[in-house]
């Protein structure tokens, strides 16, 4: 049978964008943010089920000292099918071709997902010598 999942390197559309990151109990983003967002980030993927767009990834930064990866998310009745790791597989492959050496690569991984990304390479943040911190503007 044929992967019924496909993942396409594109920008998702604002309405896209907010409904996944809601499907997946992500916080909301305006669409005036998302529409400044998604148009200035350095790579983003979506993933499909048929037409339907049901995940998202994307790699932002300043392209040569700094990159973080953001809103990798999945609708709920996709998830524990690999799509997230298709995804994230996806962004690593670019960046590992298009990041200089030296660069640092960040991402905020909610409360249970570390593990995942730990398969990527990525290590928490350890006190007192790092310390991951973050501000919402509300």
């Amino acid at each position: 049978m044929k992967d019924e999942y496909a993942i396409r390197e594109e920008v998702p559309s604002v309405g896209e964008y907010r409904r996944i990151r809601r499907e997946a109990g992500m916080s909301d983003k305006s669409e005036a943010a998302a529409t400044v967002g998604l148009a200035n980030g350095l790579y983003s993927v979506v993933a499909y089920c048929g037409k339907e767009p049901i995940g998202i990834g994307r790699v932002i930064g300043d392209g040569g000292c700094f990159f973080q990866i953001v809103d990798i998310a999945v609708a709920p009745a996709h998830q524990k099918k690999g799509i997230g790791h298709r995804i994230m597989s996806a962004l690593m492959e670019w960046l590992h071709a298009n990041a200089p050496a030296t660069a640092y690569v960040s991402l905020m991984a909610h409360h249970g997902t570390p593990a995942f990304y730990a398969r990527y390479g990525f290590v928490a943040a350890e006190a007192p010598r790092e310390a991951g911190m973050y501000l919402r503007i509300l």
